[in-house]
């Protein structure tokens, strides 16, 4: 095995953990236009990632760096032909940071209203649009003999993108209702629990039809085996949620993204962008990397410092692993 294959699975778990961590974070954002009866749950959706959430984005600065530095053919075919969608991410990104800073700055209810909008938009949006990137990556994109993206936006916004972005919407959302059931108590617990139900049914529809596709235009038995265990997470997830069991119910539902990426990944490999023009003209692992000493001391860099940002943000969860309720929120 050589190390370009190995900075490829490392970067394939740096989004599996991105997705896992900021999928949650996402779906509270959706719910928090749609569980909360009143300003003091509003406060407590908000306040169940408020400690987390900049962590979380953490993981994404880190894929994109390392996709940077490991595969610059890649990043580069990567960010100019998805120009728009990534630019779209991230100024919902941005505008999602100050939201949550933002949003407790005066007491008023009309400049509230204004950040918990944007709160929900900027979550529902980025949600959707991963979905529709990575769909578009798996499938291929209009890649010519250069490795130069040649198609137009709307060539992104074919059905089976536009079903992924619906998949990961819809996954997130679940994801998030789980975990704000594991985290609250009281009546929005129980609502989250509802909203989970509901949000994983979606799920099950829309992912299995999905990655059923995926698996059927170029799948193999590793990506297989993922799908496999990504509907069985997603069932007992629904299992356990119905049986008010939180902690098995985020755990499976964690699993379910985990596996979910890692089949589109596992799908995808040994290519990085495929090329739906000319399959000759895909850009693979070995012929997007970098040189073999950058990956040489990028790998010594990440395995000094991956195992205390680990610890840190697990430190993190820890602190901050109980419940909350309307009772803890100060008039």
């Amino acid at each position: 095995m050589h190390l370009y294959d190995v900075w490829f699975a490392l970067i394939a778990v740096l989004w599996i953990g991105y997705f896992f961590l900021e999928g949650f974070d996402f779906g509270v954002g959706v719910l928090s236009g749609l569980l909360a009866r009143d300003e003091s749950e509003r406060r407590v959706l908000i306040n169940t990632v408020g400690p987390v959430w900049d962590g979380n984005e953490v993981w994404l600065l880190t894929a994109g760096g390392a996709t940077f530095a490991a595969f610059p053919a890649w990043y580069a075919t990567l960010f100019s032909g998805f120009y728009l969608p990534l630019l779209a991410i991230l100024v919902c990104l941005i505008v999602r940071v100050v939201a949550f800073e933002y949003r407790g700055k005066r007491d008023d209810a009309r400049w509230k209203r204004i950040w918990e909008h944007a709160l929900f938009w900027t979550s529902l949006l980025p949600a959707f649009l991963w979905g529709v990137a990575f769909a578009n990556i798996v499938r291929g994109v209009k890649i010519d003999s250069e490795g130069e993206y040649v198609g137009t936006v709307l060539d992104l916004l074919n059905p089976y993108a536009l079903l992924g972005g619906l998949v990961t919407l819809a996954l997130f959302t679940f994801h998030g209702a789980v975990f704000v059931s594991l985290k609250t108590r009281g009546g929005i617990r129980e609502r989250a629990r509802v909203a989970a139900r509901w949000a994983g049914s979606a799920t099950a529809g829309l992912a299995l039809v999905f990655l059923s596709w995926t698996q059927s235009e170029g799948g193999n038995v590793r990506s297989l085996t993922a799908l496999a265990v990504a509907v069985v997470a997603l069932l007992g997830a629904l299992a356990a949620n119905q049986r008010a069991r939180e902690g098995w119910a985020f755990t499976l539902s964690g699993v379910t993204v985990a596996a979910a990426v890692a089949m589109l990944f596992l799908t995808l490999y040994p290519d990085v962008m495929p090329s739906s023009l000319n399959t000759a003209w895909s850009l693979t692992v070995s012929d997007a990397s970098s040189s073999a000493y950058t990956l040489k001391v990028m790998t010594w860099v990440a395995a000094i410092m991956t195992p205390l940002v680990l610890l840190y943000q697990g430190w993190t969860y820890w602190v901050f692993r109980k419940r909350i309720g309307v009772e803890h929120i100060p008039a």
